[in-house]
Parts: C-alpha cells; sequence; structure tokens
C-alpha cells in the first residue's frame, strides 16, 4: 500500500538581515525506507520536529521530496494527486474539515457530492458510522459548536463516508477525557479490521499506539530509527527495570556497587539494573536493612523516551 525508499527532503531558510543575510539548510527528512501493506495499522512516533509531518505531507502529496521513491496504492502522490486525494481520509486533531457554521448532516451532504459518492453508499456509511460513533444527538448542530470529542467523531465520519483506503490520523484523540478517546480507538481498530483500511497514526499518546498499532515507525532528526513490532521494541531494547526502596532507616550513602543510583532521597532510594532482580536485591539487603522494595518493569513511554533521547540510536539500532 505504501512504498517509501531512500526518501530525502530538505529546505532552506533565510537567516539575518541585509549584509549579515545568509541561508540555513535544514535536513527534515534524511534517508527514510519503510513498506505498510494494505490493512495494517501502524504508529508513526517521533518528537516535534522530528520529520513526522515532512513525511505525512508528501505522502499526501503536499510537498515533493528532492530524492527517493515514494507510492501509494501504486501512486505518486504529488503526480497523481487528483485520484491519490480520492482515495486517501485525513483527520488532524487541532483542525477539522467540517464547515464551521453548518450543522454537521450538511458537510457530510456536501462531502457526498465532492467525492462523488453515490447516493445508497453515502447513506450506508451514514448510518453506520451514526450508529458506531453515537452523531445521532448531535448531526444537527453547527460544527462550532461541538465538543472537541463530539468533533473528532464527525471528522472520523467525513474522512471516511467515500470509503478511502488509506486514512492518515494525527494526534486523533488529543485533549480527549478517557471515555471519548477509548470509544474512537474502538472505532479505529473496527475500521482497520472490518473495512481493511490502511492508517498511519502519528500521535504522542503512546496509549494511542498501544490500543491500535502492533508496529511502529520511530523517526528523529529526519532519520528512522526504529521500525518494527511494538511488542519486540519493549522485549529488545526495554530491558532496563527500577528497583524502587526504603530502607528501614536513612543510609548516609545509598550508592550499590552494580547498580545505577538514580534518586535518593531520606531512606529512600530508586535503582536502574538489567536483567534478573534476585541479584540486585541482594545487594541492596546486603548493603542496609530494608522495610520495603518494588521492581517495576519497563514501560513502552520510557524505552521511546530513551530513543528521543539518543541511547539507542547511539547504540546503532534500527
Amino acid at each position: 500500500m505504501i512504498h517509501v525508499e531512500h526518501l530525502h527532503k530538505t529546505f532552506t531558510t533565510r537567516t539575518g538581515r541585509f549584509l549579515s543575510a545568509g541561508r540555513r539548510t535544514h535536513e527534515a527528512v534524511r534517508d527514510v525506507s519503510f513498506h505498510i501493506p494494505r490493512g495494517e495499522i501502524v504508529g508513526y512516533l517521533g518528537p516535534n520536529g522530528a520529520g513526522k509531518s515532512t513525511t505525512v505531507k508528501i505522502l499526501t502529496g503536499l510537498l515533493v521530496p528532492d530524492s527517493g521513491v515514494v507510492t501509494v496504492g501504486g501512486l505518486t502522490p504529488w503526480q497523481d494527486r487528483r485520484r491519490h486525494v480520492a482515495r486517501l481520509g485525513a483527520v488532524f486533531g487541532q483542525r477539522t474539515t467540517l464547515w464551521w457554521d453548518l450543522p454537521v448532516i450538511e458537510s457530510l451532504r456536501l462531502l457526498r457530492h465532492v467525492y462523488r459518492i453515490p447516493h445508497a453508499r453515502w447513506q450506508e456509511n451514514l448510518d453506520t458510522f451514526t450508529d458506531l460513533l453515537d452523531l445521532g444527538p448531535f448531526l444537527h448542530t453547527p460544527a462550532r459548536a461541538l465538543s472537541l470529542g463530539q468533533r473528532m467523531r464527525a471528522d472520523l465520519a467525513a474522512a471516511l463516508l467515500h470509503d478511502p483506503e488509506l486514512l492518515f490520523l494525527d494526534e486523533p484523540t488529543v485533549g480527549l477525557d478517557v471515555v471519548a478517546k477509548e470509544r474512537l480507538r474502538e472505532f479505529i481498530a473496527h475500521v482497520g479490521r472490518e473495512r481493511g483500511v490502511t492508517v498511519l497514526l502519528t500521535t504522542h499518546d503512546l496509549g494511542d499506539v498501544q490500543r491500535l498499532a502492533g508496529r511502529v515507525l520511530i523517526i528523529d532528526h529526519g532519520q528512522l530509527l526504529f521500525d518494527g513490532q511494538l511488542a519486540h521494541l519493549q522485549a529488545r531494547y526495554g530491558s532496563h527495570r527500577e528497583l524502587h526502596v526504603e530502607f528501614s532507616e536513612p543510609v548516609p550513602d545509598a550508592s550499590v556497587p552494580g547498580l545505577t543510583l538514580l534518586s535518593s532521597d531520606a531512606g529512600r532510594a530508586t535503582y536502574a539494573f538489567t536483567g534478573a532482580a534476585a541479584d540486585p536485591i541482594a545487594r541492596v539487603t546486603a548493603h542496609a536493612p530494608v522495610r520495603d522494595l518494588t521492581v517495576r518493569e519497563p514501560d513502552i513511554e520510557a524505552t521511546i523516551r530513551r530513543i528521543y533521547e539518543g541511547d539507542l540510536l547511539r547504540a546503532g539500532v534500527r
């Protein structure tokens, strides 16, 4: 479905003024390659400025790369833009595709004409999405009067009315409460499973990724750092565990040979270690009397934070 090979994109900006004016080159995407088959939901992760938005704009045809090969469903996005756009949907958490002053149902009717959707198919999709997303209570409400959760549900319906093969989701649950987030996640999972829609999900909410995407792409400074299964990422690179210790009494020096001391305060200490817990626990209890201790397994957020901070890049991880 999506094939990206040796993608490069550079931007040039002006610096200074008058006699001191110059130009600065920024490499937004550097030699990025990946393939996403039809029907897969993939998380595309990275800190702000990492290259996610540039990649998505190239995939949607809004930007032309400096070099590299990009095909989406056999089409080159910026060369076959009209046919390409007709086959994709997009939802951006900070922006809406609805007409601001129109009731939601009128926006959906206008989209039927924009995409030339047969009336019977439009009605069938409208009924399905109204049921799954509970659109009924606000179908006749102007977009400007919707809550954030209602608007996101309406935007999802609008993006899928024309049966796209590919769905781009950018921060789809940003600002939503727990209940609203889970409703949207369930719907996105349903769309991928039942309709075979390929989904590329860019988000800072790792709950979205864990709930929806079995595979993740991680980019930083324009370079793809990881491409693989989320479980593999956590199992292979989330090996650092934490040992939280409460000593029976304050200890003057909480340092323990063989363990990394992360913090220490008033008879409490936190250590990092790898491997089995038995040896670190024995080392700590031999160091000073212990009242309580807890071993915490690494979570996916901590693992990805390490990637952003460069630990895994320096180790040569791809």
